[in-house]
């Protein structure tokens, strides 16, 4: 018998997991069925279960490669130098999540699946745990990014590193959820509006 490449495999496994995820966006996670993703990917079902013993795991692998796809733009994003303001930062990685390449989903299809696999967590505690995982880490990369506004001289030293961080990823998911509902967020929104709150002069509270 011959031997199947790794590539193959691979392959395989990607076929099973674009299909499944444009049967999720399109219908949700519990109005699809495995037959309805059996002939989404036209495989048999013990083609399929070789690879995943089941929809939950399906759903689980779809979740971790999402999260890791947007955990991942968050710290490239993070990760350059110079620091780009946050108004380029998140429109870099908005414009680089929504660019169409993750399971072959457009923009707001693919937002709409983020959005229901957020709301799976809540359910689900497996998936909750990958959610956690990821957004701890994009925080600590935040807070880094932080650290090096502060050496840049560009952010004031008493500001909370993880507050900043966590309204960053916040703004970010906010995008996703109004790609999602009304669609047309353009990267470029992000960056205008952010720099727009950004030239607002403090007032002192009495």
């Amino acid at each position: 018998m011959a031997r199947v490449s790794q590539e193959h495999l691979d392959a395989r496994r990607r076929q099973i997991l674009d299909g499944a995820a444009r049967c999720f966006a399109r219908n949700g996670f519990h109005a699809t069925s495995m037959q309805d993703v059996l002939k989404e990917v036209g495989l048999s079902a013990g083609a399929v279960y070789r690879y995943f013993p089941g929809k939950e795991d399906i759903i689980a692998a779809i979740t971790e490669e999402t999260f890791l796809v947007i955990r991942g733009a968050f710290e490239d994003a993070a990760r350059m130098t110079p620091p780009p303001t946050p108004d380029a930062l998140l429109g870099r990685v908005l414009g680089g999540v929504l660019s169409g390449q993750v399971h072959g989903l457009e923009r707001r299809t693919f937002a709409a699946l983020v959005v229901q696999l957020w709301s799976e967590t809540l359910r689900d505690d497996r998936l909750s745990a990958l959610l956690d995982e990821g957004y701890g880490a994009m925080r600590v990369a935040w807070a880094e990014l932080v650290d090096a506004y502060r050496a840049a001289g560009t952010l004031r030293g008493e500001v909370s590193g993880d507050d900043v961080a966590r309204t960053m990823i916040a703004v970010a998911q906010g995008f996703l959820v109004q790609e999602a509902l009304f669609g047309d967020v353009r990267p470029e929104v992000v960056g205008n509006g952010l720099r727009g709150l950004m030239s607002i002069t403090p007032q002192k509270i009495s």
